[in-house]
């Protein structure tokens, strides 16, 4: 027996880090074991990360984390034109269209993203089309665009950063947290999550679109229940480059919460952008019914059959708890 176990040991530490050879073929992936994963970079061209690269502490602070964030504003006045509010120049706000009479949606983008990616796209335009919102974009390219591993170290002060940012927007802009929903793709989910906790989880809301899977499993520093007054994620390609445990008040796992998405096939990038492609339809439609799940396992197979809740949308009076399925269509507007 002890042969067995320490043979089956050995086939797990190899499997784990073989260096696959197909690019984009992540079948090999196990989270938690393997040392190597296919992500996407800026172009969708797969790119191989190897989880147990150093991080470059030299490169880590050259790109200063948080202190470089950038934050976009637009508005129904400049749906597509951004303002740039510097965090601590009051002028940068009042010289903006920024309005703390108005709701207030946050954006945050993920690894090899930038402010101008289509998760900042279809989200913003959503909200935009849903109220007349502030919209900011935060831009967290130039840590975003390293490695993965110094991203991930990073993560935590980019989203602590972005909290103090919003402190002093709502103290000189106005505002109210009762009326703050933050939204976050892959590592970006990651980034709200500490940005919530950062004010004390007084953000009305947090979204977390796919949160990055890779080194997040037991983190603490990942999105968790704590960031906000209500916290849902929308899971769309588990145990690849989202996470699949669930981590939110609600939890949401659209056609089984993994690749293959409808009208993907085997692509782990389409699969885990279908998450904000599903999160901006539901803005604009709120068509998305999900049933409560006994279970992960029951998520996983869409069988789910108990209480509804609808996945996204806009509502900042939104409650739930628990783990919710459902099944999209393959296009637009799923």
């Amino acid at each position: 027996m002890k042969l067995l176990l320490a043979l089956l040991a050995c086939v797990a530490l190899c499997a784990g880090s073989a260096l696959p050879v197909v690019p984009g073929d992540n079948s090999h992936y196990v989270e938690g074991v393997s040392r190597y994963i296919w992500m996407p970079d800026q172009n969708d061209v797969p790119q191989l990360v190897d989880l147990e690269e150093p991080v470059d502490e030299v490169a880590l602070a050259e790109a200063r984390n948080g202190a470089d964030n950038q934050y976009w504003l637009f508005t129904r006045r400049n749906p597509s034109a951004r303002q740039i509010i510097v965090n601590g120049n009051a002028n940068s706000v009042r010289n903006s269209n920024y309005n703390g009479a108005r709701a207030l949606k946050v954006i945050v983008h993920g690894w090899n993203n930038n402010g101008n990616s289509e998760v900042n796209t279809y989200v913003r335009d959503a909200f935009l089309v849903n109220g007349d919102h502030n919209v900011i974009v935060v831009d967290w390219n130039r840590l975003a665009n390293g490695a993965y591993n110094n991203a991930v170290r990073g993560v935590p002060d980019v989203g602590r950063h972005l909290g103090n940012f919003l402190q002093w927007l709502i103290n000189t802009g106005g505002g109210n947290w009762n009326r703050v929903h933050l939204v976050g793709f892959s590592l970006g989910a990651h980034i709200v999550g500490n940005a919530g906790r950062q004010v004390g989880g007084r953000p009305i809301r947090v979204t977390g679109l796919d949160p990055a899977g890779p080194q997040w499993g037991g983190n603490a520093n990942a999105l968790n229940r704590n960031s906000g007054v209500y916290v849902e994620s929308i899971h769309t390609d588990g145990r690849a480059l989202g996470i699949m445990d669930p981590i939110s008040n609600a939890d949401f796992y659209p056609n089984g919460g993994r690749s293959p998405q409808p009208g993907c096939g085997i692509n782990n990038a389409c699969a885990h952008g279908r998450s904000y492609q599903f999160f901006a339809s539901s803005v604009r439609t709120n068509h998305f019914i999900g049933r409560q799940c006994r279970n992960l396992h029951e998520a996983e197979l869409a069988t789910c059959s108990g209480a509804q809740l609808r996945m996204g949308n806009s509502d900042l009076g939104k409650r739930g708890n628990g783990l919710f399925g459902l099944v999209t269509r393959a296009n637009w507007p799923y």
